[in-house]
């Protein structure tokens, strides 16, 4: 993964740049595991998964690494993280899946809502006292970026390329949302993180009934000690072969499919489905439910969701390592409207939570899914639980057959807005 060019980073060496990340990952679970009194209080306040996503973000706003130049994110996210779907949902029980009831979808479609309205009720708030912050005429108008946003916002980048393709914005603006885009999401990711340490109190807040969450993971415990054993080389080497052989059969069947629909169904293209990182989490997805139903399920025994975790693990690395706090500074304007609508759909998910006493789990999950999708969604899921993380990975898939269609009527109400 060693990369070409000049960079004025620290760090221009994706080997250097993994070990440094591998590094930072060890010494946070060391330390989390550790009886020491500091440590324990510390952790008490402070989520492992925060950390692993955080301090990796120092990297790239520090300018030790410059995360654009880094391969790391592409390999973590098409190669592990379809490893890792595999594996986490090798063991997963169906039947106790469809138990966790209705109140999911509906904070989902919720998030989605919020993103839809979001965008244009910033624009108003904004021309109120800054018209020259979203205005802009033919293809640097403001309303033609934030199309792009709200396309990665409701589905992911397959999304937002299509929104990119029909509103046509300038290259530099263009540019400039993307970089929105990242900066607003992964500071919405990184109170996502420091909510889940403090989930319990939030239920409590909201009245809400994680019973069936709580049925769920219990019971992936309990077959997961119930068969646990001491894994051996040829263990790992399986699990391995698992993960892998549906990561293979992910990209070769997705590498057909989605040109086979781009070139002979192209209105298909609306709902994703010609999008190859789609059809790479749907198939691997379905890879690791279909071995659920046969003896290989048993490999969880020796680990088999524990692999999985590892790779989620350095995908959040990867992610922390797209953030750049120093952004912020560049085109404070167009961020303070980003943060107005991330705030639009933040505010109507937690009112409608409450409203319908849904736990934070499905707040956390049912956002990234829309804000983040397949490489997001999953990894907060496995937060709470390893065995939770399917829930996240279904609910992105739904995120990218919206998509389309919600960042479409998105974009026709902010140019009606602006």
């Amino acid at each position: 993964m060693e990369q070409q060019g000049q960079s004025t980073a620290l760090i221009t060496n994706d080997a250097v740049i993994f070990g440094v990340l591998i590094l930072i990952l060890a010494f946070i679970f060391k330390t989390s595991s550790s009886q020491g009194r500091f440590w324990k209080k510390f952790y008490t306040y402070v989520p492992t998964l925060l950390l692993c996503y955080f301090i990796p973000s120092l990297l790239n706003t520090l300018g030790i690494v410059h995360e654009p130049d880094s391969r790391i994110y592409f390999v973590a996210s098409r190669y592990l993280l379809p490893a890792s779907l595999v594996l986490l949902t090798l063991n997963i029980d169906l039947k106790e899946f469809v138990r966790l009831g209705p109140k999911s979808i509906i904070i989902f479609l919720t998030a989605t809502i919020g993103v839809v309205i979001g965008g244009p009720l910033s624009i108003l708030i904004v021309s109120s006292f800054a018209p020259e912050l979203v205005g802009g005429a033919g293809p640097d108008a403001v309303w033609r970026g934030m199309a792009t946003i709200a396309g990665t916002w409701i589905g992911g980048g397959a999304n937002q390329a299509a929104m990119y393709e029909i509103f046509k914005p300038s290259d530099q603006l263009f540019s400039a949302m993307v970089t929105v885009d990242i900066v607003v999401a992964e500071i919405w990711l990184f109170f996502v993180l420091l909510g889940v340490g403090k989930s319990k109190e939030i239920d409590r807040f909201f009245k809400a009934d994680g019973s069936s969450i709580t049925q769920l993971q219990e019971k992936m415990e309990n077959y997961s000690l119930g068969i646990a054993r001491i894994p051996s080389l040829a263990d790992l080497m399986v699990i391995l072969g698992i993960a892998f052989a549906g990561t293979a059969l992910g990209h070769y069947l997705a590498d057909i499919i989605a040109p086979f629909v781009e070139e002979n169904y192209p209105a298909l293209s609306r709902l994703s489905l010609n999008s190859s990182f789609f059809w790479l989490v749907v198939i691997a997805t379905t890879f690791g439910l279909l071995l659920s139903f046969t003896k290989w399920r048993n490999m969880e025994g020796a680990g088999a969701s524990k692999m999985g975790s590892v790779f989620i693990y350095i995908l959040v690395a990867a992610i922390g390592m797209k953030m750049d706090i120093k952004e912020m500074v560049k085109n404070p304007g167009l961020f303070m409207v980003g943060g107005i609508w991330m705030m639009i759909h933040v505010i109507l998910l937690f009112a409608v939570a409450k409203i319908i006493k849904a736990p934070y789990f499905f707040i956390a999950v049912g956002s990234k899914a829309n804000i983040g999708g397949a490489a997001s969604a999953p990894v907060v899921a496995a937060a709470f639980h390893p065995s939770l993380a399917p829930v996240g990975v279904l609910l992105a898939v739904l995120g990218y057959a919206l998509g389309t269609y919600g960042a479409y009527l998105c974009a026709l109400l902010m140019q009606a807005a602006s």
